[in-house]
């Protein structure tokens, strides 16, 4: 019984904490979310990064564009021993999704650039592929038009079991509202869709801010507010929500249409 009136406790104080953050501005998806998403991951081959990038800035964005993607970010990790390039690319929905990189490898374009690349040996070592669906509280992700290149950091959560729908409810109530409050944009949130890359257990997103150096101020910040904590500990009254994070801060390519 206290146990249960402690509960209720920390629901109630929640409730009245929350009541004075703001929602944010976009209060779900636009119809364009409706889309499908898919993170990719290169990793180059050894002196091959610069090569895949100028690729990728003169041939492959406007082929993706030709055969119905819609270029939503590139990124290079800020420490990329691994030679790695981050994107996101878009597609009308996850059906579309096969056809549309059928009909781009088909293309002739495609095929002589392809292959005049790889004259001195393969550009990428490694391809991994994450197919999603954007969350119901995502922005519609869109390129920024300012001289200020902004840092990104792509954060994976891997959700306690049974514990995803949790999660996503503080993030929805909570979690996104308080990023903006201290500095950080949000730029989206996805879920795979595929069991076998984490569908029902783990949540993707994007966070851009000023610089690497008002990251860590933002993050600072926002662990000590106390509408979160007190978020925070309400959602786990009956245990964590969240058994790992992996954590990527990158910066945009010049190509990249977010910045």
């Amino acid at each position: 019984m206290v146990k249960n009136m402690k509960r209720l406790f920390f629901r109630l104080c929640l409730g009245v904490l929350m009541a004075g953050v703001a929602a944010p501005a976009w209060a779900g998806p636009s119809t364009a979310e409706a889309r499908c998403y898919e993170l990719r991951v290169y990793t180059a081959a050894p002196g091959k990064l610069d090569a895949l990038l100028e690729r990728f800035r003169r041939h492959t964005t406007r082929l993706f564009e030709r055969h119905g993607m819609t270029n939503v970010g590139y990124w290079l990790p800020l420490d990329n021993p691994e030679n790695r390039l981050f994107y996101v690319v878009a597609y009308p929905d996850c059906e579309a999704r096969d056809p549309t990189w059928d009909a781009f490898r088909a293309d002739p374009d495609w095929q002589t650039v392809h292959a005049a690349s790889q004259a001195g040996g393969a550009l990428v070592t490694d391809v991994q592929s994450i197919l999603m669906t954007p969350a119901d509280f995502s922005p519609a992700p869109g390129p920024t038009f300012t001289e200020a290149v902004r840092t990104f950091e792509l954060r994976t959560y891997t959700a306690a079991p049974g514990r995803l729908d949790a999660l996503l409810t503080r993030f929805r109530n909570h979690t996104v509202a308080l990023f903006e409050r201290h500095g950080m944009t949000n730029v989206g949130y996805w879920l795979p869709t595929s069991p076998e890359q984490g569908a029902g257990t783990t949540l993707h997103y994007v966070l851009a801010y000023p610089s690497r150096e008002a990251a860590q101020r933002a993050w600072d910040a926002f662990a000590a507010d106390p509408d979160w904590q007190a978020a925070s500990e309400a959602s786990r009254v009956d245990g964590p929500l969240v058994l790992h994070v992996e954590s990527v801060f990158m910066t945009p390519t010049d190509f990249s249409p977010i910045k």
